[in-house]
Protein backbone atom coordinates (compact mmCIF):
# COMPACT_ATOMS: atom_id res chain seq x y z
CA UNK A 1 0.00 0.00 0.00
CA UNK A 2 1.44 3.48 -0.76
CA UNK A 3 2.78 5.33 2.39
CA UNK A 4 2.93 8.84 3.27
CA UNK A 5 5.92 9.41 0.57
CA UNK A 6 4.26 8.08 -2.57
CA UNK A 7 0.86 9.78 -1.39
CA UNK A 8 3.09 13.14 -0.77
CA UNK A 9 4.60 12.53 -4.25
CA UNK A 10 1.39 12.54 -5.96
CA UNK A 11 0.20 15.46 -3.77
CA UNK A 12 3.19 17.45 -5.63
CA UNK A 13 2.61 16.20 -8.72
CA UNK A 14 -1.03 17.78 -8.91
CA UNK A 15 -0.21 20.88 -7.39
CA UNK A 16 0.28 22.88 -9.99
CA UNK A 17 -2.83 22.12 -11.23
CA UNK A 18 -5.18 22.72 -8.32
CA UNK A 19 -5.34 25.91 -7.06
CA UNK A 20 -8.12 28.08 -9.48
CA UNK A 21 -8.22 25.01 -11.84
CA UNK A 22 -12.11 24.20 -12.74
CA UNK A 23 -13.86 20.87 -13.03
CA UNK A 24 -15.38 21.32 -16.31
CA UNK A 25 -16.65 17.55 -16.40
CA UNK A 26 -16.77 14.58 -14.27
CA UNK A 27 -16.79 10.97 -16.01
CA UNK A 28 -17.40 8.14 -13.64
CA UNK A 29 -16.48 4.86 -15.93
CA UNK A 30 -16.78 2.48 -12.14
CA UNK A 31 -19.13 3.44 -9.57
CA UNK A 32 -16.91 1.20 -7.05
CA UNK A 33 -14.29 3.55 -7.45
CA UNK A 34 -16.88 6.16 -5.28
CA UNK A 35 -17.45 3.69 -2.71
CA UNK A 36 -16.71 6.28 0.39
CA UNK A 37 -19.25 9.08 -1.49
CA UNK A 38 -22.14 9.30 0.37
CA UNK A 39 -24.39 9.56 -2.87
CA UNK A 40 -24.52 7.85 -6.39
CA UNK A 41 -22.36 8.65 -9.07
CA UNK A 42 -24.52 10.85 -9.94
CA UNK A 43 -24.76 13.01 -6.96
CA UNK A 44 -20.53 13.01 -6.93
CA UNK A 45 -20.88 14.32 -10.83
CA UNK A 46 -23.27 17.03 -9.65
CA UNK A 47 -21.62 18.19 -6.60
CA UNK A 48 -18.27 18.09 -8.57
CA UNK A 49 -18.87 19.70 -11.90
CA UNK A 50 -18.40 23.35 -11.97
CA UNK A 51 -16.90 23.56 -8.42
CA UNK A 52 -13.05 25.37 -8.27
CA UNK A 53 -10.27 23.44 -6.79
CA UNK A 54 -8.06 24.64 -3.83
CA UNK A 55 -4.30 23.44 -3.09
CA UNK A 56 -4.04 20.11 -2.74
CA UNK A 57 -3.29 18.99 1.05
CA UNK A 58 -2.17 15.95 2.40
CA UNK A 59 -2.39 14.42 6.17
CA UNK A 60 -0.80 10.89 6.03
CA UNK A 61 -1.95 8.56 3.42
CA UNK A 62 -5.00 10.74 2.91
CA UNK A 63 -4.89 13.75 0.20
CA UNK A 64 -8.07 16.17 -0.51
CA UNK A 65 -8.45 19.45 -2.88
CA UNK A 66 -10.36 21.83 -0.91
CA UNK A 67 -13.68 22.87 -3.18
CA UNK A 68 -15.68 26.35 -3.63
CA UNK A 69 -18.70 27.00 -3.00
CA UNK A 70 -21.02 25.94 -5.61
CA UNK A 71 -21.19 28.71 -8.21
CA UNK A 72 -18.66 30.38 -6.18
CA UNK A 73 -15.32 31.35 -8.03
CA UNK A 74 -13.34 31.45 -5.14
CA UNK A 75 -11.58 28.33 -2.95
CA UNK A 76 -13.32 28.72 0.02
CA UNK A 77 -16.67 26.41 0.43
CA UNK A 78 -17.30 23.62 3.35
CA UNK A 79 -16.17 20.68 1.37
CA UNK A 80 -13.19 18.48 -0.48
CA UNK A 81 -12.07 16.10 -2.72
CA UNK A 82 -10.76 13.31 -0.84
CA UNK A 83 -8.42 10.83 -3.07
CA UNK A 84 -7.60 7.71 -1.04
CA UNK A 85 -5.28 5.31 -3.39
CA UNK A 86 -5.19 2.39 -1.05
CA UNK A 87 -3.68 -0.65 -2.49
CA UNK A 88 -2.96 0.14 -6.44
CA UNK A 89 -4.58 3.37 -7.02
CA UNK A 90 -3.19 5.55 -9.07
CA UNK A 91 -3.83 9.64 -10.28
CA UNK A 92 -2.60 10.43 -13.66
CA UNK A 93 -2.40 13.77 -15.70
CA UNK A 94 -2.76 13.71 -18.98
CA UNK A 95 -4.39 15.27 -22.05
CA UNK A 96 -7.32 12.93 -22.74
CA UNK A 97 -9.42 9.97 -20.27
CA UNK A 98 -8.53 7.66 -23.58
CA UNK A 99 -4.82 7.98 -22.68
CA UNK A 100 -5.34 6.15 -19.33
CA UNK A 101 -6.76 2.96 -20.33
CA UNK A 102 -8.81 0.13 -18.92
CA UNK A 103 -8.38 0.61 -15.91
CA UNK A 104 -9.15 4.36 -15.69
CA UNK A 105 -12.23 5.17 -13.09
CA UNK A 106 -12.97 8.23 -12.78
CA UNK A 107 -11.87 10.99 -15.21
CA UNK A 108 -12.02 15.12 -14.22
CA UNK A 109 -11.05 17.35 -16.91
CA UNK A 110 -10.07 20.69 -15.63
CA UNK A 111 -9.80 24.21 -16.63
CA UNK A 112 -6.64 26.36 -15.52
CA UNK A 113 -7.12 29.74 -15.19
CA UNK A 114 -5.35 30.42 -17.84
CA UNK A 115 -7.16 28.22 -20.25
CA UNK A 116 -5.16 25.79 -20.64
CA UNK A 117 -6.78 21.83 -20.28
CA UNK A 118 -5.68 19.27 -18.18
CA UNK A 119 -7.30 15.94 -17.31
CA UNK A 120 -6.76 14.32 -13.98
CA UNK A 121 -7.19 10.07 -13.93
CA UNK A 122 -7.96 8.10 -11.16
CA UNK A 123 -6.55 4.88 -12.11
CA UNK A 124 -6.89 1.58 -9.62
CA UNK A 125 -6.67 -2.01 -10.44
CA UNK A 126 -7.56 -3.51 -7.42
CA UNK A 127 -10.55 -0.61 -6.57
CA UNK A 128 -9.47 -0.55 -2.67
CA UNK A 129 -8.86 3.16 -3.72
CA UNK A 130 -11.57 6.02 -3.58
CA UNK A 131 -12.53 9.77 -4.18
CA UNK A 132 -15.39 11.33 -2.22
CA UNK A 133 -16.62 14.67 -1.49
CA UNK A 134 -16.56 15.27 2.30
CA UNK A 135 -17.12 18.18 4.23
CA UNK A 136 -14.91 20.12 6.01
CA UNK A 137 -14.15 20.06 9.76
CA UNK A 138 -11.85 21.33 12.39
CA UNK A 139 -9.32 19.00 12.67
CA UNK A 140 -9.14 17.40 16.54
CA UNK A 141 -5.40 18.54 16.96
CA UNK A 142 -6.50 22.28 16.43
CA UNK A 143 -9.42 21.70 18.88
CA UNK A 144 -6.53 20.19 21.63
CA UNK A 145 -4.21 23.68 20.39
CA UNK A 146 -5.86 26.58 19.01
CA UNK A 147 -4.66 27.04 15.19
CA UNK A 148 -2.16 29.06 14.40
CA UNK A 149 -2.05 31.55 11.23
CA UNK A 150 -0.51 29.97 8.63
CA UNK A 151 0.06 26.29 10.18
CA UNK A 152 -1.42 23.54 8.30
CA UNK A 153 -3.75 20.91 8.97
CA UNK A 154 -2.05 18.82 6.83
CA UNK A 155 0.85 19.38 4.52
CA UNK A 156 0.19 21.74 1.30
CA UNK A 157 -2.41 23.65 3.15
CA UNK A 158 -3.15 26.53 5.67
CA UNK A 159 -6.72 25.81 6.58
CA UNK A 160 -7.08 24.38 10.07
CA UNK A 161 -10.15 22.06 9.22
CA UNK A 162 -9.96 18.50 7.82
CA UNK A 163 -12.56 16.43 5.76
CA UNK A 164 -14.61 14.42 8.47
CA UNK A 165 -13.40 11.10 6.92
CA UNK A 166 -9.61 12.16 7.71
CA UNK A 167 -10.47 13.76 11.53
CA UNK A 168 -9.55 10.78 13.35
CA UNK A 169 -5.67 10.69 11.62
CA UNK A 170 -2.89 12.13 13.72
CA UNK A 171 -0.63 14.46 12.03
CA UNK A 172 2.24 13.33 10.55
CA UNK A 173 6.08 13.85 11.00
CA UNK A 174 6.44 15.96 8.12
CA UNK A 175 3.91 18.02 8.87
CA UNK A 176 5.34 21.70 10.16
CA UNK A 177 2.78 21.80 13.32
CA UNK A 178 3.69 18.15 14.73
CA UNK A 179 5.20 18.11 18.05
CA UNK A 180 7.60 15.57 18.32
CA UNK A 181 7.85 15.45 22.22
CA UNK A 182 4.54 15.20 22.40
CA UNK A 183 4.20 12.42 20.20
CA UNK A 184 7.21 10.62 22.26
CA UNK A 185 4.75 10.89 25.32
CA UNK A 186 2.09 9.71 23.34
CA UNK A 187 4.28 6.79 22.07
CA UNK A 188 5.75 5.79 25.65
CA UNK A 189 2.00 5.55 26.99
CA UNK A 190 1.68 2.48 24.89
CA UNK A 191 2.20 -1.12 26.06
CA UNK A 192 2.45 -2.63 22.45
CA UNK A 193 5.14 -3.30 20.58
CA UNK A 194 6.71 -0.32 18.94
CA UNK A 195 5.84 -0.95 15.29
CA UNK A 196 2.16 -1.64 16.35
CA UNK A 197 2.34 1.60 17.71
CA UNK A 198 4.10 3.01 14.74
CA UNK A 199 1.42 1.75 12.85
CA UNK A 200 -1.82 2.97 14.39
CA UNK A 201 -2.62 5.74 12.61
CA UNK A 202 -4.92 7.78 14.76
CA UNK A 203 -1.41 8.55 16.66
CA UNK A 204 0.80 9.79 13.87
CA UNK A 205 -0.53 9.22 10.16
CA UNK A 206 1.61 7.77 6.86
CA UNK A 207 3.97 5.41 8.41
CA UNK A 208 2.94 1.89 7.25
CA UNK A 209 5.22 -1.42 6.97
CA UNK A 210 8.08 -0.30 4.87
CA UNK A 211 9.05 2.66 6.33
CA UNK A 212 8.18 1.04 10.48
CA UNK A 213 11.07 -1.35 9.38
CA UNK A 214 13.49 1.06 7.59
CA UNK A 215 13.06 3.20 10.95
CA UNK A 216 13.83 0.44 13.22
CA UNK A 217 16.58 -0.78 11.29
CA UNK A 218 17.98 2.99 11.77
CA UNK A 219 16.99 2.84 15.70
CA UNK A 220 18.09 -0.36 16.06
CA UNK A 221 15.08 -1.27 17.39
CA UNK A 222 13.24 -4.94 17.55
CA UNK A 223 9.43 -4.27 15.85
CA UNK A 224 8.15 -5.83 19.25
CA UNK A 225 10.24 -3.65 21.97
CA UNK A 226 7.40 -2.61 24.24
CA UNK A 227 7.03 1.15 23.54
CA UNK A 228 6.79 1.96 27.39
CA UNK A 229 9.98 0.67 27.80
CA UNK A 230 11.68 3.56 25.41
CA UNK A 231 13.12 6.57 27.30
CA UNK A 232 11.92 9.65 26.29
CA UNK A 233 15.36 10.21 24.36
CA UNK A 234 15.09 7.41 22.99
CA UNK A 235 11.39 8.01 21.33
CA UNK A 236 12.20 10.63 19.98
CA UNK A 237 15.35 9.71 18.03
CA UNK A 238 13.31 7.29 16.62
CA UNK A 239 10.81 10.22 14.92
CA UNK A 240 13.92 11.38 13.77
CA UNK A 241 14.35 8.56 11.52
CA UNK A 242 10.86 8.10 10.71
CA UNK A 243 11.33 11.73 9.42
CA UNK A 244 14.45 10.85 7.88
CA UNK A 245 13.34 8.04 5.83
CA UNK A 246 10.64 9.94 4.57
CA UNK A 247 12.62 12.43 3.58
CA UNK A 248 15.33 10.10 1.99
CA UNK A 249 12.31 8.50 0.29
CA UNK A 250 10.82 11.65 -1.34
CA UNK A 251 14.68 12.44 -2.77
CA UNK A 252 14.05 9.06 -5.05
CA UNK A 253 9.97 9.66 -5.70
CA UNK A 254 8.98 7.18 -3.09
CA UNK A 255 9.57 3.16 -2.85
CA UNK A 256 7.97 1.31 -6.16
CA UNK A 257 8.05 -2.94 -6.39
CA UNK A 258 5.82 -3.06 -9.23
CA UNK A 259 4.00 -0.82 -11.54
CA UNK A 260 1.66 -0.05 -9.39
CA UNK A 261 2.95 2.82 -7.58
CA UNK A 262 3.70 5.60 -10.22
CA UNK A 263 3.90 9.21 -9.29
CA UNK A 264 1.29 11.78 -11.62
CA UNK A 265 3.57 11.12 -15.19
CA UNK A 266 3.31 7.45 -14.75
CA UNK A 267 6.93 7.11 -13.39
CA UNK A 268 8.01 4.88 -10.47
CA UNK A 269 9.99 5.77 -7.19
CA UNK A 270 13.16 4.38 -6.66
CA UNK A 271 14.06 4.34 -3.10
CA UNK A 272 13.54 0.49 -3.12
CA UNK A 273 17.24 0.00 -4.35
CA UNK A 274 17.96 2.12 -0.77
CA UNK A 275 15.97 0.19 1.73
CA UNK A 276 18.27 -1.78 4.19
CA UNK A 277 15.56 -3.70 5.93
CA UNK A 278 12.44 -4.04 4.19
CA UNK A 279 12.69 -6.82 1.29
CA UNK A 280 16.29 -7.61 1.97
CA UNK A 281 15.57 -11.11 3.56
CA UNK A 282 18.97 -13.77 2.71
CA UNK A 283 21.11 -10.16 2.27
CA UNK A 284 23.63 -9.28 4.22
CA UNK A 285 23.08 -6.46 7.21
CA UNK A 286 25.08 -3.34 6.10
CA UNK A 287 26.37 -2.31 9.62
CA UNK A 288 27.41 -5.50 10.98
CA UNK A 289 27.17 -8.43 7.92
CA UNK A 290 24.74 -10.50 10.06
CA UNK A 291 22.04 -11.86 7.49
CA UNK A 292 18.76 -10.02 7.12
CA UNK A 293 15.69 -12.24 8.94
CA UNK A 294 12.08 -11.96 7.63
CA UNK A 295 9.42 -12.63 10.38
CA UNK A 296 5.81 -13.11 10.36
CA UNK A 297 3.86 -9.90 12.37
CA UNK A 298 0.21 -8.82 12.06
CA UNK A 299 -0.51 -10.89 9.06
CA UNK A 300 1.62 -9.43 7.18
CA UNK A 301 6.29 -9.67 7.52
CA UNK A 302 8.65 -7.72 9.46
CA UNK A 303 12.15 -7.30 8.29
CA UNK A 304 15.26 -7.62 10.65
CA UNK A 305 18.75 -7.48 11.15
CA UNK A 306 19.09 -10.44 14.52
CA UNK A 307 22.26 -8.65 15.83
CA UNK A 308 21.22 -4.89 14.94
CA UNK A 309 17.95 -5.54 16.61
CA UNK A 310 17.47 -8.23 18.83
CA UNK A 311 14.40 -9.93 20.31
CA UNK A 312 13.80 -7.19 23.84
CA UNK A 313 14.61 -9.19 26.80
CA UNK A 314 11.53 -10.79 29.06
CA UNK A 315 10.74 -8.58 32.54
CA UNK A 316 10.65 -10.98 35.42
CA UNK A 317 8.63 -9.83 38.42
Amino acid sequence: MPELPEVEVVRRGIEPYSTGWLVERVQVFDPRALKRHEGPAEDFIHRLTGRVLGGAVRRGKFLWLPLSAPADESPAGDEALVCHLGMSGQVLLGEHPEQFGPLLRVALELRGPAGEAITWGFVDQRLFGSLAIDRLVEASDARRRPPQPGVPAGCGGTDSRLPASVWHIGRDLLDPAVDDAVLARAIRGKSSGIKRVLLDQRLTSGVGNIYADEALYRARLHYDYPASRLSHARAMELLGHVRQVFHDALAEGGTSFDWQYVNVNGQSGYFSQSLSAYGQDGTSCGRCGRTIVREPFMNRSSFRCPRCQPTPRKRVG
